[in-house]
């Protein structure tokens, strides 16, 4: 048995190997880092609260939904990144002289979720499609998404990343009208990698 003066143990005061309940051998403090490591594979039962720090998965390792089975091939989150990065942006048809972009990203496994902003500011001939880079190389299923050009008359677009590709070409719907000077586009597309 465990006694304590206080309610709450630091890990620095934990020298040598406490007991877990339900399996496992034990917890270990690393020398000098304060880092707790679960020796074995301890079951814990209850909650796991952290008052501070951070849940830190080893790479390749993820959460394993496995508990509840399904007929999916995985159940295994391995991954999350947010992050922004600066699309690049080519016409496929007509010129672009000058243009700014931004972007964003989240990923959740496979997912990837992608906000854009590109202001043509020299569209120079009309351009009927903008290719537009992407943070992730677009997995075996193409991507969609949709957006608007902002300029005088709020026309949607359509955006397609192609599947083994990282660029997205962005239209408007049937490719009626082009992209023009001082236009705003504002895009948001879903594909996995």
């Amino acid at each position: 048995m465990l006694k304590t003066v206080r309610s709450t143990v630091n890990v620095d005061q934990i020298t040598g190997v406490l007991p877990v309940v339900n399996g496992g051998t034990g917890v270990t403090t690393s020398t000098g880092t304060g880092n707790t490591v679960l020796s074995a594979a301890p079951t814990l039962s209850g909650n796991v609260t952290l008052s501070t720090g951070n849940l830190i998965v080893a790479n390749g390792q993820g959460i394993d939904f496995s508990a509840t089975p399904n007929t999916g091939t995985s159940e295994l989150l391995a991954d999350y990144e947010e992050g922004t990065y600066t699309p690049t942006a080519t016409a496929s048809t007509g010129s672009i002289t000058s243009f700014t972009s931004s972007g964003s990203y989240i990923l959740i496994g496979r997912q990837v979720t992608v906000s854009i902003t590109v202001t043509i500011t020299n569209a120079g001939t009309g351009i009927g499609a903008l290719q537009i880079s992407l943070p992730f190389t677009v997995g075996s299923i193409a991507g969609m998404g949709a957006g608007t050009e902002d300029a005088n008359t709020g026309i949607m677009l359509q955006i397609q990343a192609a599947a083994g590709t990282s660029t997205g070409f962005a239209k408007t719907y049937l490719g009626a009208t082009p992209i023009a000077t001082n236009n705003l586009l504002r895009l948001t597309v879903t594909y996995f990698v």
